[in-house]
Order: structure tokens, then C-alpha cells, then sequence
């Protein structure tokens, strides 16, 4: 079995960062996230392309991860991304899709750790991100609302109003118990446990892939590429049948 990990980590805003050994252009923990709210009128909703194949991807949560896919798929991939990262923004439109794709076809399952220290003083909302995200595991409609919320990426920080404009795009998402979680923060305990664990793979920045321990698609920056991460993953195994 090849084991892939997707790390996604905020270090620096435009920032070449070392990420276990493969420099990538990315963000890290230097870097704060914007004070401005966000005011939903101004944030443009968007959706996945394949938005039809993300609501029949199963999800369910594990620890401080959310694994989707099929369990007996041949190859598992971890994604760590922090929701108000614009590199891991970029990498969900095109590594994630791929991602997405694959998992779809039964040939990867993917564990979800998701970050959110560039919510430093509660600067990008990411917390909240995550709490909502959390959340529409429960609704069966992570998949589609993990592409929307990226792809969606407010410029100030995320609120619960934007956020729950975002679930506006998702059918069946929305009703009373995603919106009260959403503003209650009802997981907020369970996103600090996902950072923990975001944290305590040693990831530096983001986004990182590692097949077997080794980086998949930074050093040539392939992974913000859907053919060429897809070509990068089959190189290692991954996603070739």
C-alpha cells in the first residue's frame, strides 16, 4: 500500500518554504491572517465542477481526521490545509480535484487534517472554517462543501454568515442543526484536536505531498497542475490503474 500525504500549512504569505525536504512556493506559520470581516454580499460563491461526483463521496470522521473515500481502497492520502491558505486554495482547485477524482474512482481514500493556526487571535476565522466543516460531515456533504469553501475563499476573514452562504450552494447542507453547529461552534474542541494533530507531523508549509515519506509535486510546483499532479502521483504508484 503507498501511503501519500498532502500537508497543507500556512507559513508565510508568498513565501518559498522547506517543507521535509521539498522547497514549495506556499504560506507558513509567520504569517497572519487579515483582521477585516468579510461581508457575505461581497464574497463570490463557487462550486466544484464536479460538484455531482463530491455529494456520493462518503465521509466520516476519525480522530482528529476526516477520511473520504471507500476503505478498502489501494492507496491512502492525508490533506492537511488551513481553509484561509491561498496556496491551499490553488491546490484544491487542481492536486484536490485530482484528488477528489481518484478517490471517486475507488483508488485513494483521503484523510483530512484540518488546520487552522493562521487564525492567530481569531485574524482569518479559520476556526470557524473548520468548526463548519467539521460539521458538514454530519449533513453527508463534506466533500462538496470542502471544494466549495476553498474555492470560495473570502479576502477578509471567513464569518458565519459567509460561511453559511457558501453552504447555500450546497444542496441539502443547510438546516437547523449545520446552522446552529456553525454558530455555536459546537466542534470548536474537535478543531483544536485536528490542529494538534496538523501540527504534530512536523509539516512546515503548505501544500506538501509525501508518497511513502517523500514529496510528490513541490519542488516542481506540478501540484497546483490537475494533469501534471496526476501524472506526479502516478510516477509513485498512486492513481496509475
Amino acid at each position: 500500500m503507498v501511503r501519500v500525504v498532502v500537508a497543507g500549512r500556512v507559513v508565510a504569505a508568498v513565501a518559498s518554504v522547506a517543507l521535509l525536504g521539498g522547497a514549495v512556493i506556499g504560506c507558513g506559520s509567520g504569517a497572519a491572517g487579515e483582521g477585516v470581516s468579510s461581508v457575505a454580499s461581497d464574497v463570490q460563491v463557487r462550486t466544484s465542477p464536479i460538484a455531482d461526483r463530491l455529494a456520493k463521496l462518503p465521509a466520516a470522521v476519525d480522530g482528529d481526521k476526516v477520511v473520504v473515500g471507500r476503505p478498502d481502497a489501494p492507496c491512502t492520502v492525508q490533506v492537511m490545509v488551513d481553509p484561509k491558505c491561498g496556496y491551499c486554495a490553488k491546490f484544491e482547485e487542481a492536486g484536490g480535484e485530482t484528488l477528489f477524482k481518484l478517490a471517486d474512482a475507488g483508488q485513494v481514500k483521503i484523510e483530512y487534517l484540518l488546520a487552522s493556526f493562521l487564525d492567530q487571535g481569531g485574524q482569518s476565522g479559520s476556526v470557524r472554517a473548520v468548526n463548519a466543516l467539521r460539521a458538514s460531515v454530519d449533513a453527508g456533504k463534506f466533500a462538496e462543501y470542502h471544494a466549495a469553501v476553498f474555492a470560495s475563499q473570502p479576502k477578509g476573514r471567513f464569518t458565519d454568515e459567509v460561511l453559511l452562504k457558501i453552504a447555500d450552494a450546497v444542496p441539502g447542507l443547510r438546516g437547523a442543526g449545520f446552522d446552529k453547529a456553525v454558530k455555536d461552534q459546537t466542534y470548536k474542541e474537535w478543531v483544536g484536536e485536528a490542529e494538534k494533530g496538523f501540527e504534530a507531523t512536523g509539516a512546515q508549509g503548505t501544500p506538501l505531498v509525501l508518497a511513502d515519506g517523500k514529496p510528490v509535486g513541490a519542488k516542481d510546483g506540478s501540484m497546483f497542475d490537475a494533469k501534471g499532479f496526476a501524472e506526479a502521483l502516478k510516477a509513485v504508484g498512486v492513481g496509475a490503474s
